[in-house]
């Protein structure tokens, strides 16, 4: 066994060294998604609204639409417009460099079709579980009023499109240079952790989800078809839970498709 004196100002001096060596944008992104994620968690999210103003608002009827607009906008800021800044002032590169463009369109249309053409039917036999029906769509208002269906689709639109950028686009193509394709494990990971909490099988489902949207991203050197893949799912899963919500029906036969149709129509 070789025991050496630890001797504190050479092992700050080699730390230091160390850190100075470090790749200067792998260093940025790392910290400053740490840091975003936690500003995220803490003061742009439903918590935080329900934390501190729900008690204000209570008695108001669009108390809980207030609190998906604080949600949606408050992470549209953070997890796009911060990135966005760092991006811009800091590192001083292009937005395209990150996703920003419409990349390889004919790979990134097909690609999206495939993945909602193979999706869709999944959702059917998903929601019908009734656990997992009735936490879609997150604003329980928007199972009973279309007007409120539509406007919090929309929402979710703006907040999907900050979501894929932070971890398809800033993390995937800021680390892209350094690691090559094994960025699309890496933002994976978050991704499956963030899903904590939800129904199972979409928490299971979120690590072949987070793979296979780093692999679109990576594919297309875009996000857009990324937003586009996993709007449309969240969009069908809204819908047909909310259908058979106002049916009351988690079959998965044809009489039970017929049956959700007919709300449609």
């Amino acid at each position: 066994m070789v025991v050496s004196k630890f001797k504190f100002k050479e092992e700050a001096r080699t730390l230091l060294s160390i850190i100075k060596n470090l790749d200067r944008k792998v260093v940025a992104v790392l910290l400053s998604v740490a840091v975003i994620q936690t500003v995220s968690w803490y003061y742009t999210s439903r918590l935080f609204f329900h934390l501190n103003f729900y008690e204000a608002l209570s008695s108001n009827p669009n108390v809980y639409i207030y609190e998906f607009a604080y949600w949606y906008v408050g992470d549209f800021i953070t997890l796009f417009v911060i990135p966005f800044l760092i991006i811009k002032f800091y590192l001083k590169e292009k937005m395209t460099d990150y996703g920003i463009k419409l990349g390889d369109v004919s790979a990134g249309l097909k690609l999206t079709f495939l993945s909602l053409l193979i999706m869709i039917p999944a959702i059917w036999f998903i929601t019908a579980q009734p656990a997992f029906a009735l936490t879609y769509p997150l604003l329980a208002q928007a199972r009973d009023s279309w007007k409120i269906f539509f406007l919090y689709e929309f929402g979710l639109i703006f907040y999907l499109f900050a979501w894929e950028f932070i971890w398809r686009g800033y993390m995937l193509f800021g680390l892209k240079e350094k690691f090559g394709y094994y960025t699309v494990i890496f933002q994976m990971i978050p991704f499956l952790i963030l899903h904590d909490g939800k129904p199972p099988i979409e928490t299971f489902g979120a690590i072949i989800g987070g793979l296979a949207l780093g692999i679109l991203a990576y594919r297309t050197r875009s996000i857009y078809y990324c937003v586009i893949t996993h709007a449309g799912i969240m969009f069908s899963i809204d819908l047909i839970s909310t259908l058979r919500y106002r049916v009351n029906d988690f079959g998965t036969g044809i009489n039970s498709l017929l049956n959700v149709i007919k709300q449609i129509i």
